[in-house]
């Protein structure tokens, strides 16, 4: 049996086990049959032209794990970021573990999303909130088909969240093979700020596709700090499906570090709804073998005096393949809007490649807008620069390749997640940088 049939015909007893309130259950409803129609991507469509899940959908996932499996801190220690104090969400498989986790309702809420979508207290946002960002896919129907568990945070008005928040995706590898599609709903009241982190780490071998959907509103004056890593083991395939909605004044950064994993595609979207807004997007890939990794990001500016800064950097080594597919939108009435794109790469392998496509879309006269794109080789005259001051030829490679990257590290505004992702840069290069990390 093919997984979409396997999905369709599973359907039925999840919706069973997993009850909800009417509202949530016809949107469930709804979106299993939205999937039963449409199904996974294919290279057919435009935005799929270089990404195929053709043989990340072959294996027979697990739908339901059969078990909660206890872990212990010891086994996930280096996978948190522990130099700081944070409020952690940790899942096992897709179940909520509690004595890894530390959650918090004073002020503000960090909590389950199961728990929101069967409390009357979360009703009201649920209702205003939950499904309203996705756009109507495969993907994204299918997870919210599947919709039981993920984080629900809320930061209520005037509130700035006292630590950073961590969401992180444990698979055990219990099942021989396991489909995982966390939900996040993150609502950021008006004048509030919040900082995030999000993982989903695999801990053995075993085949883990993660299809996962985050939907983050941001109000009035709002400030959204968000830090997803991406370092999982190459047996390990992530969808990562965010959308942002952003209101007067606010202010939304996401920036992405992708390291690992066999299959990885990132779809962020932003949609500006309000004045004086700023949307920041950056990244930074380094893959080697046969990985693959593609950014599809889209920025919608639809009021005017609004900016959005894109700015993605690529190392591809050996065989790895990468994508960038980005847009911007600029509508009529988004007058003396500033958006500026960049996807710079450097392939270290011939046979190494890189599929980029910045796109601009604009229907306004009073902009500021720019894209571009570069793929090279490093400089062979700084490399023999370096080398000539007594640098072995493989440090000075991994310096040249740090500088290029660096320009995306100096926005990342907490310290820890800096140090953290620097070193995964000198591991992922192989080399000793040979300053303070």
């Amino acid at each position: 049996m093919e997984l979409k049939d396997k999905l369709v015909s599973s359907f039925l007893a999840f919706d069973e086990q997993y009850q909800v309130g009417d509202d949530v259950h016809q949107i469930r409803s709804q979106a299993i049959k939205d999937f039963e129609t449409i199904g996974f991507p294919s290279k057919k469509e435009e935005a799929w032209k270089y990404t195929s899940l053709k043989s990340t959908l072959k294996h027979d996932y697990s739908i339901f794990p059969k078990e909660e499996n206890a872990i212990e801190y010891s086994q996930i220690k280096k996978y948190l970021i522990h130099d700081i104090d944070t409020y952690d969400l940790v899942f096992i498989d897709g179940i909520y573990s509690s004595h890894l986790s530390n959650t918090t309702h004073d002020k503000i809420d960090v909590c389950l999303m199961s728990s929101a979508l069967n409390k009357d207290k979360f009703k009201p946002v649920i209702d205003n909130y939950f499904n309203k960002l996705a756009p109507k896919n495969g993907l994204n129907a299918l997870n919210t088909a599947f919709t039981k568990e993920g984080a629900y945070i809320h930061i209520h008005k005037n509130i700035m969240a006292d630590k950073p928040i961590q969401i992180i995706n444990f698979s055990t590898g219990n099942e021989s093979s396991l489909l995982l599609q966390p939900r996040n709903l993150i609502v950021v009241d008006e004048n509030s700020h919040v900082q995030i982190i999000e993982k989903h780490q695999s801990l053995t071998s075993h085949p883990v596709l993660t299809n996962s959907v985050t939907e983050i509103f941001a109000d009035r004056r709002a400030i959204v700090d968000y830090y997803k890593i991406q370092n999982d083991k190459e047996t390990s395939s992530l969808i990562d499906n965010t959308f942002i909605e952003q209101k007067d004044e606010s202010n939304c950064s996401v920036h992405t570090f992708s390291f690992g994993g066999n299959l990885t595609r990132n779809n962020l979207n932003f949609y500006q709804k309000g004045e004086r807004i700023d949307s920041t997007m950056k990244g930074v890939t380094i893959i080697e073998g046969k990985q693959h990794v593609d950014h599809n990001t889209l920025v919608h500016h639809i009021y005017p005096n609004c900016e959005s800064h894109q700015d993605y950097k690529g190392i591809f080594s050996d065989k790895s393949v990468g994508v960038f597919n980005g847009k911007v939108v600029v509508e009529k009435e988004a007058q003396k809007t500033n958006a500026y794109q960049a996807n710079n790469n450097i392939l270290v392998d011939d046979k190494a490649t890189i599929n980029s496509k910045p796109q601009l879309e604009i229907f306004a006269d009073d902009v500021r807008c720019s894209h571009g794109c570069t793929i090279g080789q490093l400089d062979e005259e700084a490399l023999f620069y370096l080398q000539s001051r007594g640098i072995p030829r493989k440090e000075a490679r991994g310096l040249l390749m740090y500088a290029f990257a660096n320009n995306v590290l100096e926005s990342v505004k907490i310290p820890e997640i800096k140090k953290r992702i620097n070193n995964l840069i000198a591991e992922k290069l192989g080399v000793e940088l040979g300053f303070n990390l």
